[in-house]
């Protein structure tokens, strides 16, 4: 069966035994659009979403558009609380925000971009060293869609993860440059782009302490900037993009995170219903709550729903730094956060580790629906 539209999900297949056989290359989509394709393979196919584009007019577009919020003058008293004000307002309304003047040099943002995209330009081969579904098998995990053989759908990327603190990774085990094409990998800018959001993490953690009220270091002191993963996406042109989505609709398992994009877009929001684009800003990141903010905030500050794209424009690649102790062994319980609470404000969510819930919502997969409504009282 061919599909025409995502309409049209084909079922009469072994998809199993097909999921197997694109594992087994370990050459990802990027493998698939190397060989030539000129029509997607069926485990690619994806139903249409429920929810509308955003087509707003000239009037509601600025109603309709992410919040840019300038860091600059941020330790100036006045100009300092109406940042908190922004980015409390930002985080309960959209969950997203972009930022500016954040202090990340602009050519550290352009290396790291150069060095993702080398990494999966380079001699297969190589990147294959690095290809596993085994998140303890090393600091560098390389796959295409982590929940190949759970999700629903397969998504049209492909992603590789660093874990790079507490414990960053030693410099030889990282990818470097590559010996048979000379592209840039991802192996100093990879450290140096992890301090950079890690210092940048902690400074906005402290505005989200301040903007639910809290002392300014409350989320650093419970641990929510203790970990970070880097992932590097890698989103090949499309030949029909039609039938298939770049990431699903899904909301972050991390405390928050801080995503790089670079100009193709696709990244969207799900915001009252319709798919908000979030556009490339030059020099911008991306702030976005995770679900375990959520949680402790107790719905204060929102994780919201978003997805990207398949485009026939590619490749795309963004780096996604998540803010996350998943990795760690630790017992330490999460649950909505004390002086936030009330008898007309009382707990929504069950306590839970970070660990058991990333493994609930691994297990589960990007199938659409929110991993937070498990741990609901």
């Amino acid at each position: 069966m061919v599909a025409t539209n995502r309409n049209e999900v084909p079922t009469n297949y072994d998809r199993k035994h097909e999921l197997k056989a694109f594992d087994d290359t370990k050459e990802g989509v990027k493998g698939l659009v190397d060989a030539g394709i000129t029509e997607i393979p069926r485990i690619f196919y994806h139903p249409p979403d429920e929810y509308s584009i955003d087509n707003t007019s000239d009037a509601e577009e600025v109603r309709f558009s992410i919040p840019v919020i300038d860091l600059e003058g941020l330790f100036d008293p006045t100009k300092g609380k109406e940042i908190v004000a922004a980015v409390g307002e930002a985080s309960a309304t959209w969950g997203f925000f972009q930022i500016s003047n954040h202090g990340i040099p602009f050519d550290v943002l352009e290396e790291i971009k150069d060095g993702v995209r080398g990494f999966y330009e380079q001699d297969t081969e190589m990147k294959k060293q690095f290809y596993t579904r085994d998140h303890s098998s090393g600091p560098v995990v390389y796959n295409s869609n982590f929940d190949l053989y759970s999700a629903p759908v397969t998504n049209w990327r492909d992603s590789f993860l660093c874990y790079m603190a507490p414990t960053p990774p030693k410099t030889e085990d990282l990818p470097e440059v590559c010996r048979f094409c000379g592209f840039p990998i991802c192996r100093e800018i990879l450290i140096e782009y992890s301090k950079q959001v890690m210092k940048l993490g902690k400074l906005l953690f402290e505005l989200l302490s301040e903007a639910l009220g809290l002392n300014p270091s409350h989320l650093n002191d419970i641990d929510c900037s203790e970990g970070l993963l880097v992932l590097g996406h890698y989103y090949p042109a499309c030949p029909q993009p039609e039938l298939t989505i770049g990431t699903s609709k899904h909301a972050d398992n991390s405390f928050m995170t801080v995503l790089l994009q670079d100009n193709i877009g696709g990244l969207q929001v799900l915001h009252q219903n319709k798919w908000i684009d979030v556009p490339h800003v030059p020099g911008a990141l991306v702030v976005n709550i995770g679900d375990l903010v959520q949680l402790i905030s107790n719905d204060r500050f929102k994780s919201v729903e978003h997805r990207v794209l398949a485009n026939h424009r590619g490749p795309r690649v963004s780096v996604a730094s998540f803010f996350s102790t998943g990795m760690l062994p630790l017992t330490k319980l999460y649950g909505p956060i004390k002086e936030l609470l009330s008898e007309d404000y009382p707990p929504k969510y069950r306590e839970t580790t970070v660990r058991d819930y990333i493994a609930y919502f691994d297990e589960k997969g990007l199938d659409g629906t929110s991993a937070l409504a498990h741990f609901k009282l």
